[in-house]
C-alpha cells in the first residue's frame, strides 16, 4: 500500500520498463523479456485510452480489516456464522455440514474459529463463546464416527503444527483419519491426471508428508504446459450448471473451505479482499456493474446470462475473420474508440447503432475496455488477489486445482462472462498460424486487462505491475489452456453435498415424526379431557 493506493505486489525484485531483468521466482515459467513486450505495450495502450477516454474514476477503496474480522467474514461466507457470536448456541444445524468435512477442511475451520474466539475474548464480547473443541466434539459424539465412517484418530496437522497464529500452543484436536492417505496411495494416477475424488488439500498434505513427493517448483520450459486431463469416470463428471442453485450454495461453502485448507497446507496466505461500496452507474454499457447490465438486458432478451454488448462485440470481431494478424494485440485508434464508446452508450439499446463502421481492431479494443471499465473486476475484488497468488503455489497441478476452486467461488454472472471470454480467446488461438497470436501472446495481452484493475487507484504504471506481470500472464495462460477442467465440480465436493443432503433429509424425517407424535399426544390429551367433563359442567 503506497500513498493510499492499492498495490498487489509480492516480495520479488523489481522489473523496470526499460527491459531490465526481473526475478522469475514468482512465475512458474521463465517468460523471456521479448515475449513480455506485448504486456508492456498493452499497458501503455490502456493508460493512453484511460487518459483520453474517461474522467478520473472514483478509486475503489479496499478496507483494511481489523483483527479477527477476516476470519469472522470467512466463517460467514462459509455458512458457519453460527459457530460464534450471539447465535453460537445454535451450532447443532452445522453438525451435518461439519460431519462431511475432511481433516484438512476441519483444520482450516478450527483455525479461523480459534482466531475469532481469541479476538472476542480480547474484546470482552458478552456472547457465549463456544470452545472450538466442543463444536467438533459435539459432531463426533453425535456420529460416533468421523466423516468417512472410520473411527476417530488424532492426526498431526502438519500445516499449523497445532499452533495458533500468535505462536501460542493451540489445543490438539481429534481430526479425521488416515484412511484417505491409504486410498490415495492405492489409486494409479499419473502426473498429468487430475484426481477429483480426493480433496486437493488432502492430496497436498500427503505429498508434503511423503518423502518421495518433495514439493518442487513447477519449472520446465515456458511453452511446456502439462497436458492435464480428467481420468474417465464411470459416473461421469459434474459441470457447473448441472446442480440446482441450493446445491451450488453448498458447493460455494465447501470450495471456500477447501481452497483455504489448500493454501494453509502450502503455506500461502489466503485473504479475501473487501471493497468499500462506491456509487456506480445504474444504466448504460461501460462502467456498469454486471448485475445491472444483465437486469437491463433481460428486459430485452429474457434469460440472458451474458451482457448483450459483450456478446455483440465478440460476434463483431469474429465476423471479420479470426485470421487477422495481431488480433487483440494491435489496438484500435484511441480517438475512434472513444467516439464509438459514446455512440454505443447513446444508440446500442435503441438498435440505431451502425456496426458497419466498427473496424475489427476497434471492436477488440472496445471488448477489452468493457472488461477494464467494470466497476469491480471480472475476477471480483474478493478474489482478484487470490487469482494472482495462484502463481506462488509450488506445482502446476496445485495451481490448476486452486483455479478450479476459485472459479467455483465467482458469482454466476462473472463466471458465465469469464467462460465466454476464455472460449473466445481459445478460438483466436486456434487461428495462430495466420493471426500469429499464440497462447502466450494472447495471455500477455489479456492479463493487464483482467489483473491491473483501475478501481484500485493506480494512475500510472506502478512498479508492482512490473513485478507481477509474468505471474499474472501465466495465470491467464492457465485459465485459457485448462478452461474445460476449470468448469468441473470436483467429485469429492459433489459427494460432500450429497452426504449433506442425505443427512439433512434424515434429520427432517426425524423432526417430522417428532412433530406428528407431539400433535397426536396433544390431540389425545384434549380428547381425554373432554371425555372426563360431565354434562353438568
Amino acid at each position: 500500500r503506497r500513498s493510499g493506493q492499492y498495490t498487489m505486489n509480492h516480495d520479488h525484485s523489481k522489473k523496470t520498463p526499460d527491459g531490465a531483468s526481473f526475478d522469475r521466482s514468482g512465475s512458474q515459467d521463465s517468460l523471456d523479456e521479448l515475449s513480455m513486450d506485448d504486456y508492456w505495450k498493452e499497458l501503455e495502450n490502456i493508460h493512453e485510452t484511460r487518459g483520453n477516454n474517461h474522467e478520473e474514476r472514483v478509486a475503489l477503496v479496499v478496507k483494511e480489516p481489523d483483527e479477527g474480522e477476516l476470519e469472522e467474514e470467512w466463517l460467514k461466507e462459509a455458512g458457519l456464522s453460527n459457530l460464534f457470536g450471539e447465535s453460537s448456541g445454535d451450532s447443532l444445524e452445522s453438525v451435518v455440514f461439519l460431519s462431511t468435512l475432511t481433516r484438512t477442511q476441519k483444520a482450516a475451520v478450527e483455525k479461523r474459529v480459534e482466531t475469532v474466539t481469541q479476538t472476542m475474548r480480547k474484546k470482552n464480547k458478552q456472547h457465549q463463546i463456544p470452545d472450538v473443541r466442543d463444536i467438533f466434539r459435539l459432531q463426533n459424539d453425535s456420529k460416533g464416527k468421523i466423516c468417512d465412517g472410520s473411527e476417530p484418530s488424532t492426526v498431526r496437522t502438519s500445516e499449523n503444527k497445532n499452533e495458533t497464529q500468535d505462536g501460542t500452543k493451540g489445543p490438539k484436536f481429534s481430526l479425521g483419519t488416515d484412511e484417505q492417505k491409504s486410498s490415495l496411495e492405492d489409486m494409479p494416477f499419473s502426473d498429468t491426471d487430475i484426481n477429483l475424488e480426493i480433496s486437493f488439500a488432502e492430496q497436498a498434505a500427503n505429498l508434503k508428508d511423503s518423502s518421495v513427493g518433495k514439493m518442487r517448483k513447477g519449472g520446465g520450459g515456458d511453452t511446456l504446459l502439462p497436458n492435464f486431463r480428467l481420468p474417465k469416470d464411470k459416473t461421469g463428471t459434474t459441470k457447473i450448471g448441472d446442480l440446482a442453485p441450493q446445491d451450488m450454495k453448498k458447493v460455494y461453502s465447501l470450495a471456500l473451505i477447501e481452497l483455504t485448507a489448500l493454501y494453509d497446507i502450502l503455506g500461502t496466505e489466503f485473504k479475501q479482499q473487501k471493497a468499500v461500496k462506491i456509487k456506480t452507474k445504474d444504466s448504460g454499457l461501460f462502467g456498469v456493474p454486471l448485475s445491472v447490465l444483465l437486469e437491463q438486458d433481460q428486459k430485452k432478451v429474457p434469460g440472458t446470462k451474458i451482457p448483450l454488448i459483450f456478446q455483440k462485440l465478440i460476434a463483431q470481431i469474429e465476423e471479420a475473420t479470426l485470421e487477422t494478424e495481431g488480433l487483440l494485440r494491435i489496438p484500435g485508434v484511441a480517438t475512434r474508440v472513444k467516439s464509438l464508446c459514446q455512440e454505443l452508450e447513446a444508440k446500442f439499446y435503441e438498435g440505431a447503432f451502425n456496426w458497419e463502421n466498427v473496424k475489427q481492431h476497434d471492436a477488440a479494443s472496445l471488448l477489452k475496455l468493457f472488461i477494464r471499465e467494470l466497476p469491480q473486476p471480472l475476477l471480483t475484488v474478493e478474489y482478484l488477489k487470490a487469482f494472482q497468488d495462484v502463481q506462488n503455489l509450488p506445482t502446476k497441478k496445485q495451481q490448476l486445482q486452486a483455479l478450479n476452486l476459485l472459479v467455483l467461488l465467482l458469482p454466476e454472472a462473472n463466471r458465465d462472462t469469464l467462460k465466454v471470454l476464455l472460449e473466445f480467446l481459445q478460438r483466436v488461438i486456434d487461428h495462430r498460424d495466420k493471426n500469429k497470436m499464440t497462447l502466450k501472446n494472447v495471455a500477455m495481452v489479456m492479463a493487464p486487462n483482467l489483473f491491473t484493475f483501475h478501481g484500485f487507484g493506480s494512475k500510472t504504471i506502478e512498479q508492482s505491475e512490473f513485478v507481477m506481470a509474468a505471474g499474472t500472464a501465466n495465470v491467464m495462460r492457465f485459465m485459457i489452456q485448462y478452461q474445460k477442467l476449470l468448469w468441473t465440480i470436483p467429485k469429492f465436493i459433489v459427494n460432500q453435498v450429497r452426504k449433506q443432503n442425505t443427512e439433512s433429509q434424515k434429520k427432517e424425517k426425524k423432526d417430522k415424526a417428532m412433530k406428528k407424535l407431539l400433535k397426536k399426544m396433544a390431540y389425545d390429551r384434549e380428547k381425554h379431557e373432554k371425555q372426563e367433563k360431565t354434562p353438568n359442567d
